[in-house]
């Protein structure tokens, strides 16, 4: 018998068991999963964030005509169980009954979405951006104190330049007002 499968599978080919190791989750992590989401939700109570679809209702769901909410109603009352199910008490840990799964859509619609780091990064360089422009007008960085003292060394040398032209001017005119005499 050829090794490696039907398929062509040369030596050492990697078979595919459809009967591997199944995973459930133990009733005790379970249970704590409970009790923190019950724990949770009289915290949100206690600070009057109530849910949305607390109701049943979720956001963009239209109201039910007569007929739907007559089949709801008979729907919600009791199930009639169909063969023997009802006599077999199952215990599947991935089973989600309807109340549950609400309770994740609930939760998906409530949580916030986070910043990706690239948008995250971006709103830090800008805010550090704008902080340093303040800083740089307010004078308190080293630049803006290094601009500061050029400027003053500037209008120095303005005034002097300024003042030389003021007394040029009045040797001037006392040079003119002398020949005149």
């Amino acid at each position: 018998m050829p090794r490696g499968g039907a398929r062509g599978g040369g030596r050492g080919a990697k078979r595919i068991f459809k009967g591997q190791r199944r995973h459930f989750t133990n009733e005790d992590q379970i249970n704590s999963d409970l009790e923190k989401a019950e724990r949770e939700q009289q915290w949100r109570k206690a600070r009057g964030e109530v849910g949305v679809g607390d109701d049943g209702v979720q956001p963009g769901d239209l109201p039910p005509s007569d007929s739907e909410s007559e089949e709801t109603d008979s729907e919600d009352e009791v199930a009639k169980p169909k063969g023997v199910a009802h006599l077999i008490e199952i215990e599947n840990p991935n089973r989600k009954n309807r109340s549950q799964l609400r309770k994740v859509t609930d939760d998906a619609a409530n949580t916030k979405t986070e910043l990706s780091r690239r948008e995250r990064e971006e709103i830090e360089k800008q805010q550090a951006r704008e902080n340093y422009q303040k800083q740089h007008m307010a004078g308190n960085t080293e630049e803006a104190r290094a601009d500061l003292a050029r400027l003053a060394i500037i209008r120095k040398q303005r005034e002097e330049a300024a003042k030389k032209r003021d007394l040029e001017a009045e040797k001037a005119k006392q040079a003119a007002a002398k020949k005149k005499s």
